[in-house]
Protein backbone atom coordinates (compact mmCIF):
# COMPACT_ATOMS: atom_id res chain seq x y z
CA UNK A 1 0.00 0.00 0.00
CA UNK A 2 0.97 3.54 -0.76
CA UNK A 3 2.21 5.79 1.69
CA UNK A 4 1.22 9.05 0.34
CA UNK A 5 4.14 10.76 1.16
CA UNK A 6 6.09 13.52 -0.47
CA UNK A 7 9.62 15.23 -0.30
CA UNK A 8 10.71 18.93 -1.98
CA UNK A 9 14.50 20.28 -0.79
CA UNK A 10 15.97 23.34 -2.75
CA UNK A 11 19.18 23.34 -3.78
CA UNK A 12 22.36 25.63 -4.93
CA UNK A 13 22.18 29.31 -5.39
CA UNK A 14 18.48 31.46 -4.59
CA UNK A 15 16.43 33.00 -7.24
CA UNK A 16 13.62 35.41 -7.31
CA UNK A 17 11.38 32.78 -8.49
CA UNK A 18 12.74 29.48 -7.06
CA UNK A 19 10.03 29.49 -4.24
CA UNK A 20 7.01 29.68 -6.87
CA UNK A 21 8.41 25.65 -7.76
CA UNK A 22 8.13 24.70 -4.48
CA UNK A 23 4.84 25.96 -3.69
CA UNK A 24 3.72 24.82 -7.50
CA UNK A 25 4.67 21.67 -5.87
CA UNK A 26 3.02 21.50 -2.52
CA UNK A 27 -0.54 22.83 -4.39
CA UNK A 28 -0.67 20.86 -7.22
CA UNK A 29 -0.35 17.74 -4.71
CA UNK A 30 -2.41 18.67 -2.85
CA UNK A 31 -5.06 18.13 -6.20
CA UNK A 32 -4.20 14.30 -5.32
CA UNK A 33 -6.46 12.10 -3.51
CA UNK A 34 -3.58 9.75 -2.81
CA UNK A 35 -0.98 12.35 -1.68
CA UNK A 36 -1.17 12.51 2.47
CA UNK A 37 1.68 14.38 3.22
CA UNK A 38 4.38 16.74 1.58
CA UNK A 39 7.52 17.35 3.64
CA UNK A 40 9.95 20.21 3.16
CA UNK A 41 14.10 19.49 3.95
CA UNK A 42 15.50 22.30 5.24
CA UNK A 43 19.01 23.19 3.81
CA UNK A 44 18.39 20.78 1.10
CA UNK A 45 20.25 17.36 0.86
CA UNK A 46 22.01 18.65 4.26
CA UNK A 47 18.22 18.45 5.60
CA UNK A 48 17.40 15.08 4.33
CA UNK A 49 20.50 13.25 6.12
CA UNK A 50 20.33 14.85 9.27
CA UNK A 51 16.25 14.36 9.21
CA UNK A 52 15.48 18.30 9.31
CA UNK A 53 12.09 18.05 7.95
CA UNK A 54 8.60 20.50 8.07
CA UNK A 55 5.36 19.23 7.23
CA UNK A 56 4.11 21.60 4.88
CA UNK A 57 1.03 19.72 4.12
CA UNK A 58 0.10 21.89 7.35
CA UNK A 59 0.78 25.82 5.82
CA UNK A 60 -2.21 27.56 4.67
CA UNK A 61 -3.03 28.30 0.90
CA UNK A 62 -2.97 31.93 1.56
CA UNK A 63 0.66 31.95 2.94
CA UNK A 64 1.98 29.73 0.52
CA UNK A 65 1.35 32.03 -1.86
CA UNK A 66 2.95 34.69 -0.07
CA UNK A 67 5.96 32.61 0.23
CA UNK A 68 6.05 32.38 -3.56
CA UNK A 69 6.02 35.86 -4.00
CA UNK A 70 9.24 35.98 -1.52
CA UNK A 71 12.73 35.65 -3.42
CA UNK A 72 15.39 33.51 -2.04
CA UNK A 73 14.64 29.30 -0.75
CA UNK A 74 11.92 29.43 1.63
CA UNK A 75 13.45 26.11 2.86
CA UNK A 76 17.42 26.91 3.19
CA UNK A 77 19.78 25.74 0.49
CA UNK A 78 22.91 23.75 0.59
CA UNK A 79 26.58 23.72 -1.88
CA UNK A 80 26.48 20.22 -0.43
CA UNK A 81 27.77 18.20 -3.73
CA UNK A 82 26.55 14.55 -2.89
CA UNK A 83 28.75 11.47 -3.95
CA UNK A 84 27.75 8.03 -4.11
CA UNK A 85 27.95 7.24 -0.38
CA UNK A 86 26.23 10.31 0.39
CA UNK A 87 23.43 9.72 -1.90
CA UNK A 88 22.96 6.15 0.04
CA UNK A 89 22.05 8.01 3.00
CA UNK A 90 19.60 10.16 1.27
CA UNK A 91 18.24 7.13 0.07
CA UNK A 92 18.51 5.37 3.46
CA UNK A 93 16.21 8.28 5.00
CA UNK A 94 13.78 8.33 2.38
CA UNK A 95 12.83 4.69 2.87
CA UNK A 96 13.15 4.91 6.60
CA UNK A 97 10.47 7.76 6.23
CA UNK A 98 8.30 5.82 3.39
CA UNK A 99 8.91 8.37 1.23
CA UNK A 100 7.53 7.69 -2.47
CA UNK A 101 8.05 10.90 -3.98
CA UNK A 102 11.40 12.77 -4.06
CA UNK A 103 11.53 16.24 -5.89
CA UNK A 104 14.66 18.52 -6.04
CA UNK A 105 14.53 21.96 -7.18
CA UNK A 106 17.86 22.60 -8.00
CA UNK A 107 20.45 23.05 -10.75
CA UNK A 108 22.94 20.18 -12.94
CA UNK A 109 24.50 19.24 -9.73
CA UNK A 110 20.87 18.74 -8.12
CA UNK A 111 20.07 16.74 -11.36
CA UNK A 112 22.66 14.60 -11.07
CA UNK A 113 22.03 13.64 -7.05
CA UNK A 114 18.37 12.83 -8.28
CA UNK A 115 20.13 10.50 -10.74
CA UNK A 116 21.70 8.88 -8.33
CA UNK A 117 19.49 8.63 -6.01
CA UNK A 118 16.67 6.76 -7.89
CA UNK A 119 19.61 4.68 -9.57
CA UNK A 120 19.95 3.60 -5.57
CA UNK A 121 15.53 3.37 -5.61
CA UNK A 122 16.10 1.27 -8.41
CA UNK A 123 18.15 -1.41 -7.88
CA UNK A 124 16.72 -1.79 -3.93
CA UNK A 125 13.38 -2.56 -5.68
CA UNK A 126 12.08 0.64 -3.70
CA UNK A 127 8.98 2.66 -5.30
CA UNK A 128 10.57 5.54 -5.27
CA UNK A 129 9.79 8.46 -8.10
CA UNK A 130 12.37 10.80 -8.45
CA UNK A 131 12.01 14.43 -10.57
CA UNK A 132 14.42 17.20 -10.54
CA UNK A 133 12.81 20.62 -11.28
CA UNK A 134 15.25 23.30 -13.28
CA UNK A 135 16.39 26.49 -11.03
CA UNK A 136 19.61 28.54 -12.30
CA UNK A 137 20.14 31.63 -12.95
CA UNK A 138 23.07 31.07 -14.87
CA UNK A 139 20.75 29.54 -17.57
CA UNK A 140 23.10 26.26 -18.49
CA UNK A 141 20.88 23.24 -17.96
CA UNK A 142 20.84 21.18 -21.06
CA UNK A 143 17.61 20.03 -22.97
CA UNK A 144 15.75 23.57 -21.78
CA UNK A 145 14.84 26.14 -23.33
CA UNK A 146 15.35 28.55 -20.75
CA UNK A 147 15.71 27.89 -16.77
CA UNK A 148 13.74 29.11 -14.04
CA UNK A 149 15.44 32.22 -11.95
CA UNK A 150 17.06 33.16 -15.34
CA UNK A 151 14.79 35.26 -16.71
CA UNK A 152 14.57 37.43 -13.23
CA UNK A 153 17.89 37.68 -12.79
CA UNK A 154 18.41 38.50 -16.68
CA UNK A 155 15.73 41.39 -16.00
CA UNK A 156 17.53 42.52 -12.97
CA UNK A 157 21.22 42.45 -15.10
CA UNK A 158 19.37 44.71 -17.83
CA UNK A 159 18.06 47.48 -15.56
CA UNK A 160 21.64 47.79 -13.71
CA UNK A 161 23.01 48.46 -16.63
CA UNK A 162 20.73 50.43 -18.28
CA UNK A 163 21.33 52.61 -14.83
CA UNK A 164 25.04 52.22 -14.99
CA UNK A 165 24.36 53.47 -18.55
CA UNK A 166 22.23 56.75 -17.52
CA UNK A 167 25.43 57.70 -14.83
CA UNK A 168 28.06 56.98 -16.74
CA UNK A 169 26.53 59.87 -19.40
CA UNK A 170 26.22 61.98 -17.10
CA UNK A 171 29.40 61.92 -15.40
CA UNK A 172 31.05 60.24 -18.29
CA UNK A 173 34.32 57.66 -17.97
CA UNK A 174 35.20 53.59 -17.97
CA UNK A 175 32.61 51.53 -16.53
CA UNK A 176 33.13 48.31 -15.54
CA UNK A 177 29.88 45.68 -14.40
CA UNK A 178 31.16 41.88 -13.22
CA UNK A 179 28.32 39.73 -13.72
CA UNK A 180 27.81 35.91 -12.51
CA UNK A 181 28.60 33.17 -14.71
CA UNK A 182 32.03 30.67 -14.42
CA UNK A 183 31.00 28.77 -17.43
CA UNK A 184 27.92 30.25 -19.59
CA UNK A 185 27.44 34.10 -20.48
CA UNK A 186 24.02 34.28 -20.57
CA UNK A 187 23.30 36.59 -17.55
CA UNK A 188 26.18 38.87 -18.94
CA UNK A 189 24.75 39.10 -22.21
CA UNK A 190 21.43 40.11 -20.54
CA UNK A 191 22.98 43.43 -20.01
CA UNK A 192 22.26 44.03 -23.92
CA UNK A 193 18.98 44.55 -23.79
CA UNK A 194 19.30 47.35 -21.26
CA UNK A 195 19.89 49.90 -24.24
CA UNK A 196 17.95 51.83 -25.64
CA UNK A 197 19.73 54.40 -28.11
CA UNK A 198 22.87 53.40 -30.43
CA UNK A 199 25.41 54.61 -28.25
CA UNK A 200 23.89 53.42 -24.71
CA UNK A 201 26.09 51.19 -23.15
CA UNK A 202 27.08 48.52 -22.47
CA UNK A 203 29.43 49.16 -25.37
CA UNK A 204 31.45 45.91 -24.89
CA UNK A 205 30.33 42.88 -23.36
CA UNK A 206 32.97 39.81 -22.65
CA UNK A 207 31.47 36.58 -21.96
CA UNK A 208 33.15 33.01 -20.68
CA UNK A 209 32.47 31.19 -24.59
CA UNK A 210 35.26 33.36 -26.03
CA UNK A 211 38.58 33.58 -24.62
CA UNK A 212 39.61 36.82 -23.05
CA UNK A 213 42.80 38.80 -24.26
CA UNK A 214 43.93 41.75 -21.70
CA UNK A 215 45.58 43.55 -24.52
CA UNK A 216 42.39 43.63 -26.96
CA UNK A 217 40.28 44.51 -24.07
CA UNK A 218 42.39 47.20 -23.53
CA UNK A 219 42.39 48.29 -27.08
CA UNK A 220 38.44 47.69 -27.38
CA UNK A 221 38.02 50.62 -24.28
CA UNK A 222 40.55 52.77 -26.09
CA UNK A 223 38.72 52.69 -28.98
CA UNK A 224 34.93 52.89 -27.55
CA UNK A 225 36.23 55.53 -25.13
CA UNK A 226 37.69 57.46 -27.98
CA UNK A 227 34.86 57.66 -30.02
CA UNK A 228 31.99 58.10 -27.05
CA UNK A 229 34.08 59.96 -24.72
CA UNK A 230 33.31 57.10 -21.96
CA UNK A 231 32.63 53.33 -22.28
CA UNK A 232 30.80 50.89 -20.21
CA UNK A 233 31.66 47.37 -20.26
CA UNK A 234 30.07 44.42 -19.20
CA UNK A 235 32.11 40.97 -18.29
CA UNK A 236 31.05 37.59 -16.86
CA UNK A 237 33.12 36.51 -13.64
CA UNK A 238 34.00 33.43 -15.68
CA UNK A 239 36.32 35.20 -18.37
CA UNK A 240 39.46 33.48 -19.06
CA UNK A 241 42.42 33.25 -20.99
CA UNK A 242 43.11 30.63 -24.13
CA UNK A 243 44.51 28.19 -21.74
CA UNK A 244 41.57 28.36 -19.57
CA UNK A 245 42.51 29.94 -16.62
CA UNK A 246 40.32 32.69 -14.72
CA UNK A 247 41.33 35.75 -15.32
CA UNK A 248 40.86 36.51 -11.79
CA UNK A 249 43.78 34.14 -11.12
CA UNK A 250 45.73 35.66 -13.61
CA UNK A 251 45.30 39.12 -12.24
CA UNK A 252 44.98 38.73 -8.74
CA UNK A 253 48.19 37.50 -6.01
CA UNK A 254 45.82 35.90 -3.52
CA UNK A 255 43.04 33.28 -4.55
CA UNK A 256 39.82 32.24 -2.37
CA UNK A 257 38.57 28.72 -3.54
CA UNK A 258 35.23 27.63 -3.04
CA UNK A 259 33.87 24.08 -0.85
CA UNK A 260 35.11 22.65 -4.53
CA UNK A 261 38.26 23.37 -5.13
CA UNK A 262 37.19 26.06 -8.14
CA UNK A 263 38.29 29.74 -7.39
CA UNK A 264 35.52 31.66 -6.14
CA UNK A 265 34.96 34.18 -8.41
CA UNK A 266 31.35 35.60 -6.76
CA UNK A 267 31.44 38.09 -3.85
CA UNK A 268 34.76 38.98 -3.71
CA UNK A 269 34.94 42.73 -6.29
CA UNK A 270 38.40 41.65 -7.22
CA UNK A 271 37.85 40.79 -10.92
CA UNK A 272 36.07 44.52 -11.33
CA UNK A 273 39.17 46.32 -9.37
CA UNK A 274 41.50 44.56 -11.41
CA UNK A 275 40.29 45.13 -14.53
CA UNK A 276 40.01 48.81 -13.65
CA UNK A 277 43.24 48.91 -12.51
CA UNK A 278 44.70 47.44 -15.33
CA UNK A 279 42.68 50.55 -17.76
CA UNK A 280 44.08 53.50 -15.26
CA UNK A 281 47.60 52.05 -15.24
CA UNK A 282 47.26 51.41 -19.27
CA UNK A 283 45.29 53.87 -20.93
CA UNK A 284 45.68 56.43 -18.31
CA UNK A 285 42.01 57.19 -17.74
CA UNK A 286 41.36 59.11 -15.05
CA UNK A 287 37.43 58.46 -14.18
CA UNK A 288 37.17 54.31 -13.81
CA UNK A 289 34.89 52.72 -11.91
CA UNK A 290 33.86 48.93 -11.36
CA UNK A 291 31.19 47.07 -9.74
CA UNK A 292 30.48 43.61 -8.90
CA UNK A 293 26.71 42.71 -8.93
CA UNK A 294 27.13 39.82 -7.03
CA UNK A 295 24.12 38.03 -4.89
CA UNK A 296 22.34 40.82 -5.91
CA UNK A 297 21.34 39.75 -9.16
CA UNK A 298 20.17 36.07 -7.39
CA UNK A 299 17.20 37.06 -4.94
CA UNK A 300 16.71 41.26 -5.76
CA UNK A 301 12.99 41.66 -4.31
CA UNK A 302 10.63 43.91 -6.56
CA UNK A 303 12.67 43.10 -9.82
CA UNK A 304 11.05 39.89 -10.55
CA UNK A 305 9.51 38.75 -14.21
CA UNK A 306 5.93 37.53 -14.74
CA UNK A 307 6.92 34.88 -17.01
CA UNK A 308 9.39 34.01 -14.60
CA UNK A 309 7.29 33.87 -12.23
CA UNK A 310 4.62 31.50 -14.01
CA UNK A 311 6.66 29.27 -15.46
CA UNK A 312 8.68 28.57 -12.33
CA UNK A 313 5.26 27.81 -10.41
CA UNK A 314 4.11 25.47 -13.38
CA UNK A 315 7.54 23.20 -13.47
CA UNK A 316 6.39 22.80 -9.69
CA UNK A 317 2.88 21.65 -10.76
CA UNK A 318 4.28 19.47 -13.68
CA UNK A 319 6.70 17.71 -12.04
CA UNK A 320 4.05 16.06 -9.39
CA UNK A 321 1.80 15.63 -12.80
CA UNK A 322 4.64 13.70 -14.04
CA UNK A 323 5.63 11.57 -10.94
CA UNK A 324 2.18 10.63 -10.38
CA UNK A 325 0.76 9.76 -13.66
CA UNK A 326 4.21 9.00 -15.62
CA UNK A 327 6.00 5.79 -14.81
CA UNK A 328 9.66 7.37 -15.00
CA UNK A 329 12.19 9.59 -13.11
CA UNK A 330 13.14 12.66 -14.78
CA UNK A 331 14.09 16.04 -15.11
CA UNK A 332 11.39 18.62 -16.16
CA UNK A 333 12.20 20.45 -19.01
CA UNK A 334 10.65 24.08 -20.87
CA UNK A 335 10.23 23.79 -24.51
CA UNK A 336 9.76 27.20 -26.49
CA UNK A 337 6.55 26.01 -28.84
CA UNK A 338 6.00 29.38 -30.29
CA UNK A 339 6.19 33.77 -29.99
CA UNK A 340 5.63 33.15 -26.71
CA UNK A 341 4.42 29.96 -25.53
CA UNK A 342 6.34 27.04 -23.82
CA UNK A 343 5.50 23.43 -22.97
CA UNK A 344 6.97 21.01 -21.22
CA UNK A 345 8.80 17.68 -21.60
CA UNK A 346 10.42 14.97 -18.81
CA UNK A 347 13.66 14.17 -20.38
CA UNK A 348 15.93 11.62 -19.14
CA UNK A 349 18.09 12.31 -15.82
CA UNK A 350 21.19 11.00 -17.41
CA UNK A 351 20.44 13.54 -20.43
CA UNK A 352 20.70 16.56 -17.83
CA UNK A 353 22.82 15.47 -14.80
CA UNK A 354 26.44 16.59 -14.91
CA UNK A 355 26.37 18.47 -18.24
CA UNK A 356 26.13 22.51 -18.65
CA UNK A 357 24.94 24.77 -21.64
CA UNK A 358 26.85 27.35 -23.33
CA UNK A 359 25.40 30.23 -25.18
CA UNK A 360 25.18 29.35 -28.53
CA UNK A 361 27.28 30.56 -31.33
CA UNK A 362 24.78 32.16 -33.29
CA UNK A 363 23.55 34.45 -29.78
CA UNK A 364 27.42 35.95 -29.93
CA UNK A 365 28.17 38.97 -32.67
CA UNK A 366 31.72 38.27 -34.86
CA UNK A 367 33.31 40.77 -32.96
CA UNK A 368 32.92 38.51 -29.08
CA UNK A 369 32.55 41.95 -27.74
CA UNK A 370 28.41 41.85 -28.32
CA UNK A 371 25.68 40.10 -29.27
CA UNK A 372 23.18 39.42 -31.89
CA UNK A 373 19.59 40.20 -32.38
CA UNK A 374 18.91 36.43 -32.14
CA UNK A 375 19.73 36.87 -28.66
CA UNK A 376 17.80 39.47 -28.34
CA UNK A 377 14.59 37.96 -29.90
CA UNK A 378 15.74 34.91 -27.35
CA UNK A 379 15.58 36.80 -24.10
CA UNK A 380 13.16 40.27 -24.73
CA UNK A 381 9.87 37.87 -23.85
CA UNK A 382 11.70 36.49 -21.04
CA UNK A 383 12.10 39.20 -19.43
CA UNK A 384 7.80 40.00 -18.28
CA UNK A 385 5.92 42.75 -18.55
CA UNK A 386 6.30 46.94 -17.51
CA UNK A 387 10.21 46.60 -18.12
CA UNK A 388 11.61 50.58 -17.51
CA UNK A 389 12.54 52.95 -20.34
CA UNK A 390 14.80 55.88 -20.54
CA UNK A 391 14.66 58.81 -22.25
CA UNK A 392 17.08 61.63 -23.41
CA UNK A 393 16.13 65.40 -23.91
CA UNK A 394 16.44 66.56 -27.53
CA UNK A 395 18.75 69.19 -26.42
CA UNK A 396 17.62 72.44 -28.55
CA UNK A 397 20.87 74.32 -28.33
CA UNK A 398 21.03 77.92 -27.85
CA UNK A 399 23.47 79.51 -29.63
CA UNK A 400 26.65 81.22 -28.37
CA UNK A 401 26.96 84.86 -27.60
CA UNK A 402 30.42 85.31 -26.27
CA UNK A 403 32.45 82.58 -28.01
CA UNK A 404 32.78 82.73 -32.30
Amino acid sequence: MSSGKMLVAQGGGPTAVINQSLVGVVLEARRFREVNRVYGARHGVRGIVDEDFIDLTQETSHNLELVANTPSSALGSTRDKPDLAYCQKIFRVLQAHAIEHFFYIGGNDSSDTVRIVAEEARLAGYPLRAIHIPKTIDNDLVGSDHTPGFPSAARFVAQAFAGANLDNAALPGVYVGVVMGRHAGFLTAASALGKKFPDDGPHLIYLPERVFEIDRFLADVQAVYSRHGRCVVAVSEGIHDAAGVPMLARLAKDLERDAHGNVQLSGSGALADLLCEEIKDKLKIKRVRGDTFGYLQRSFIGCTSDVDQREAREVGEKAVQFALWGDRNGSVAIKRTGFYSVDYELLPLEAVAGKTRTMDDAFIADSGTDVTDAFRLYLRPLLGSGMPDAFRLRCARVPRVLQP
